[in-house]
Order: C-alpha cells, then sequence, then structure tokens
C-alpha cells in the first residue's frame, strides 16, 4: 500500500471505532506523545497497543473526530478532537490534538502527537 492508501484506510479504521487501525502499525513502531513520564515513547507494537488499552480503560469518550488525513510524501496528519472523562478525577475535558504519522515498507513506523 502507499502512504496514502495507508492513511485513508487508517482513518477510516479510526474514525469506524473498529479497533482495525492497529493492522497497519510496523512491529517496531515508534509512538510519542508531548509530555514527560512512563509513555512519553513507547516502541514496539505491544508497548503502543497497551498504552492505547491503558488510556482507553482510563478515560470515558463521549465523542471523537478525525480530520485528515493531510498527506506528504512519506507522511500523513490528521487532526483530532475528543470529549472525554477521566475515570481518576471525572474531569471532562474536550482536547484537540495532531497526529503525525510516519510510513516506511508498508506500515506506519512512527506516530507522533502534539496537543
Amino acid at each position: 500500500m502507499t502512504p496514502r492508501e495507508i492513511a485513508e484506510a487508517f482513518t477510516a479504521a479510526l474514525r469506524e471505532g473498529r479497533g482495525e487501525e492497529r493492522r497497519f502499525w510496523s512491529e517496531g513502531v515508534v509512538s510519542l506523545e508531548a509530555m514527560d513520564g512512563p509513555m512519553a515513547r513507547c516502541e514496539g507494537r505491544a508497548a503502543v497497543d497497551a498504552k492505547g488499552e491503558w488510556w482507553m480503560a482510563n478515560h470515558e469518550v463521549h465523542g471523537f473526530t478525525a480530520e485528515g488525513p493531510f498527506v506528504h510524501g512519506n507522511q500523513f496528519a490528521l487532526r483530532f478532537t475528543i470529549d472525554v472523562t477521566s475515570k481518576a478525577d471525572g474531569a471532562r475535558t474536550a482536547m484537540t490534538e495532531v497526529g503525525l504519522y510516519t510510513v516506511a515498507d508498508g506500515a506506519i513506523i512512527e506516530e507522533r502527537f502534539f496537543y
């Protein structure tokens, strides 16, 4: 698949909430968050999957949108808006973030989040 094809299929999977977006990650995928702490950098499909599972288990999602993809070469960006409540403290937050994804050899090798 080309980077554009991956971007379009990945975005469709996210929008449909199927959880199938994971199939686009390389085994060595790296996930980078714009924060400090243990989940600031996760390496490998299992670690990135565990990070996503932790996030879903600790938040109640009321709304989610993904705009894009915006493709440039072997990268694409998505703009997310998320209405979420933290299960830890009950705080409800409207978040906006951008995900920048890098593709190589037919898979996403890096995801980097800006917020």
